[in-house]
């Protein structure tokens, strides 16, 4: 849990995990081989729904460049985190963010494992996703932009908006 270097690079495929989404209407497990098929997506990452960079740049950041982003060709915009699904989704109805961003949940981390993103934060906080983005076309992962510890420089929207 200590390596700075992503698991997944430029060119490989997603892994298959289980994330989950929350509605209005219940939670729901989704495979990531259907979430990111036949489409293009930008995904963030972040240490935790509710913690402070995540909460006053990162995610209204996405927000607010929402347009740009769909403009540029994307399809859907997703936020993962190691929260639970009940959490990821208040997160985003405090923020305005349902129907603009999927709130992907990743509570047993086994997503951001495989995806090599995963760190240990304290012990507040444990095991987390680190602070990145990608860009992911139909499965593959085309661009990653991965932070330095407790940064905020490259996986903000308006970089990645830059260096697509």
């Amino acid at each position: 849990m200590t390596d700075e270097k992503p698991t997944i690079q430029p060119g490989l495929e997603i892994p298959a995990a289980t994330i989950q989404i929350k509605s209005e209407d219940g939670i729901d497990a989704i495979e990531t081989s259907d979430y990111f098929k036949d489409c293009r997506v930008v995904m963030f990452a972040l240490p935790g729904a509710f913690t402070s960079t995540c909460s006053a740049k990162h995610l209204p950041g996405y927000i607010q460049n929402a347009e740009r982003l769909k403009a540029a060709g994307f399809d859907k915009i997703a936020c993962l985190a190691v929260n639970d699904a009940h959490v990821m989704r208040a997160w985003g109805l405090e923020n305005k963010a349902e129907g603009i961003i999927d709130m992907l949940s990743d509570p047993l981390h086994e997503f951001s494992t495989a995806l090599g993103i995963i760190r240990f934060h304290g012990p507040v906080l444990g095991a987390r996703a680190t602070r990145c983005a990608m860009v992911i076309d139909k499965g593959i992962l085309t661009h990653i932009f991965m932070e330095e510890p407790a940064a905020f420089e490259v996986s903000s929207a308006e970089h990645v908006l830059a260096n697509i």
